[in-house]
């Protein structure tokens, strides 16, 4: 018996050690961690139950009979983030560069089919070489089988990608269905064709960093919703993530402990909305004064700065945050703020997350650039989100809410549930002066005839009481009380029940 307990504690070792000391070595000299050694940060202390630790690829052909590395360049399991269960693969790239070969595939789809039926997140960490050259189909059909499982866990566990390592070819596409992607600046990088291919077809000399790194998927592309500094601080923040998240579409989001009062009263808020109309203010500031403890977790920081994405707490309670920016673009939507609002919109919807909605949008930005590139579907793309949305929704409008941007932020016309105005509020179809120049244009040349105009425009609606009055804004309410005002609004609406029409499935305008 002592000889079999030996001889399972000598396997054990050698499929630790994946692909040996010398490789171990390289990856931390590249400032890597290992696969084993990420896992183990990202899960709590000793949590970890690893599956198919000894499993090994089948594939004869170009000498690969004599390499069969235990694992097969993949460690899949289950562990616990804050006590709460999910599922893990993070792939080796000491073993055999962490390629994808039939049998990898089947480690991860294992996985995640028990993530679905036991309802709880998988985290994904993607350090590989590609597929499996010397496997050819096979390692096509596996990485097939992931794609398949991607899509039918969309919506149903919550799916986060972290990026450590190269992640080329087709292996971009697993990533690109999950939730949420993380980069590690420096030593990952997303590509579909890498540097030497884009030179032989078109020309282009590009480095792989240039093409595809995290800097370029932040804050060009909006393919990665977060760039960290090295391993250690990004599995630290997808631990933080998912302590905002549901287990699975089956639960509400985790409640926390809070140590702030719901009806504290923001004093300052009184006075962030500057006196010039045109003047921009930090809507950060609001969300941080907003949640409990200031603690506010942002989504795609780097991309359409025009618009805030990400969660905080209310009451302990996760709650999804789209937020206008007057700082950057005076707040304008366009093409990039439109698609990054509706995709976090849409999750947030998938997985009953409330979402707050702070609105300083003067309209959607002009231009031919914007025209050229479709700027009416992709608006039409939030719009859209937020009108099939049935989680509780909250607005609160500080200032400008003009034309068609009005109604695209979760206005009352798109199903909003309570929506609230500061004093500062202007719910026009368009600013003072424009609208003066259409509706006297006869009196354009008279410069104090036009300013009487405007000025008249401005007392009649650049206000939030016409809207109020309509009853599109359901109250009017102190800058300074609205913590308190939207803590008290969404837990009014903890047990709403809402229900679209039957459908098989939409059809967003993509």
């Amino acid at each position: 018996m002592k000889d079999i307990l030996q001889t399972l504690e000598e396997r054990r070792d050698e499929a630790r050690l994946g692909g040996g000391q010398r490789r171990v070595d390289a990856q931390h000299a590249k400032g890597k961690l290992t696969a084993r050694e990420r896992v183990e940060l990202l899960l709590d202390e000793g949590s970890f139950e690893e599956f198919d630790m000894f499993k090994t690829h089948r594939c004869a052909d170009f000498g690969m009979e004599a390499q069969k590395p235990y694992g097969d360049g993949v460690i899949t399991g289950w562990g616990t983030i804050n006590g709460r269960m999910v599922y893990v693969f993070s792939q080796d790239f000491t073993v055999l560069g962490g390629s994808v070969s039939a049998t990898h595939a089947q480690k991860i789809c294992k996985i995640m089919d028990m993530a679905v039926q036991n309802g709880a997140p998988v985290i994904g960490i993607n350090d590989s070489g590609g597929a499996r050259i010397q496997e050819g189909v096979d390692s096509l059909a596996g990485y097939g089988d992931v794609f398949e499982r991607n899509i039918m866990a969309s919506g149903v566990v919550p799916q986060i990608s972290v990026v450590m390592g190269p992640c080329a070819g087709g292996a971009v596409y697993s990533p690109a269905m999950t939730d949420f992607i993380f980069m590690v600046k420096d030593s990952s990088y997303m590509f579909v064709t890498g540097p030497d291919v884009v030179k032989t077809v078109t020309n282009e000399q590009v480095t792989a960093e240039e093409l595809g790194g995290a800097s370029t998927h932040t804050k060009k592309s909006s393919v990665a919703d977060g760039a960290f500094e090295n391993d250690v601080e990004a599995l630290a923040e997808v631990r933080r993530l998912v302590d905002f998240l549901p287990s699975s579409n089956r639960e509400k989001p985790p409640v926390r402990p809070f140590f702030d009062e719901p009806g504290r009263a923001e004093a300052s808020l009184d006075t962030l909305i500057p006196d010039n109309p045109n003047t921009p203010y930090d809507m950060k500031e609001l969300i941080l004064k907003l949640a409990d403890e200031g603690d506010f977790y942002e989504i795609q920081e780097e991309f359409a700065k025009n618009i805030i994405t990400g969660f905080v707490r209310l009451e302990g309670q996760t709650v999804g945050v789209v937020a206008n920016q007057p700082m950057v673009l005076a707040g304008c939507l366009d093409i990039d703020s439109s698609r990054k609002a509706a995709r976090f919109v849409r999750f947030c919807d998938c997985f009953e997350i409330p979402i707050l909605t702070l609105v300083d949008v003067p309209g959607f930005l002009p231009g031919t650039s914007q025209e050229y590139a479709g700027v009416i579907k992709h608006g039409a793309k939030l719009l859209y989100a937020y009108g099939e949305a049935t989680v509780p929704k909250v607005t609160v409008i500080t200032r400008k809410a003009y034309g068609g941007a009005y109604v695209v932020m979760a206005s009352k016309h798109l199903q909003g549930d309570i929506n609230y105005a500061w004093p500062t509020a202007e719910i026009a179809v368009m600013g003072a002066k424009g609208a003066t120049e259409i509706i006297h244009r006869a009196d354009l040349g008279d410069a104090e005839k036009t300013a009487a105009h405007t000025k008249d425009y401005e007392d009649r609606f650049a206000n939030p009481f016409v809207a109020a009055e309509r009853g599109f804004i359901d109250e009017v309410i102190m800058p300074r009380s609205t913590r308190m005002r939207v803590s008290r609004a969404f837990a009014s609406l903890r047990t709403k029940v809402k229900k679209n029409p039957w459908k098989k499935h939409d059809n967003i305008p993509l």
